[in-house]
């Protein structure tokens, strides 16, 4: 039995002799290899690194990118709005500048309609105070003319009488500088706007409805009719 026991133990021995062989020749084997192929480690490494640097400069290129765009986009944003809030800034002045150009415009018209306003009622104002005072001077009028018309011709070649006849055609002359004028009647066609009839007659001799004497004399201030003549009409 011991002795079967010592051939086993030999025989692991022997086994674990060959392994240990084995496992020294691949080692050998390797070390060979390595030794043998020194660059074939460092082309590895070195595509490893390579590739490690290229990876990083591609991120570092995209990261480059990214920032450029983002930069771009701000930029473009603030220019738009700044160029935005220009523009906001210019349309609210431009409407300022209309609203006080139209409201300069409105006043302008305002005024000049009051002006004219203005001057139309101081003419007219103007107009009714010539022609109250030229009324109130009418009857002077028609007394000297009354008078000389009762002058008989020796009368008339007296010499305050012919002192008052140009008392008479200068106060003529004067109301006709300032645009009185008498209406003619006797002879014409019956105007109511200017004659006014106080009587009638049958006159075959005389056209038909024409004015045949005038009681008292009418007279015109420029376009208007300061007072109507008083006539006779005939037929």
């Amino acid at each position: 039995m011991e002795e079967i026991r010592d051939e086993e133990v030999q025989d692991d021995n022997i086994q674990n002799e060959a392994a240990g062989t084995e496992t020294t020749s691949t080692e050998e084997t390797l070390d060979q290899d390595i030794t043998s192929n020194p660059s074939s480690g460092t082309a590895n490494a070195d595509s490893e690194e390579e590739d490690g640097e290229e990876k990083k400069s591609e991120e570092a290129d995209t990261m480059k990118a990214d920032a450029a765009k983002e930069e771009t986009a701000s930029g473009e944003s603030e220019k738009k709005g700044f160029f935005s809030k220009k523009k906001k800034e210019k349309d609210k002045r431009d409407q300022q500048i209309e609203e006080l150009t139209d409201r300069v415009q409105r006043q302008m018209a305002e005024f000049d309609n009051f002006r004219k306003r203005s001057e139309k009622e101081k003419s007219a104002m103007f107009e009714v105070g010539a022609k109250s005072v030229l009324e109130k001077i009418l009857p002077t009028v028609d007394n000297f003319e009354r008078g000389f018309a009762n002058l008989s011709e020796e009368q008339k070649q007296d010499a305050f009488a012919q002192g008052m006849e140009k008392v008479y055609r200068q106060l003529l002359t004067a109301l006709e500088g300032i645009g009185v004028k008498p209406i003619e009647a006797v002879g014409q066609p019956f105007d109511p706007n200017f004659h006014n009839a106080v009587m009638h007659v049958e006159d075959e001799e005389a056209g038909e409805n024409v004015v045949v004497e005038e009681f008292q004399k009418g007279y015109m201030y420029r376009d208007n009719v300061l007072r109507h003549s008083m006539v006779k009409v005939a037929n």
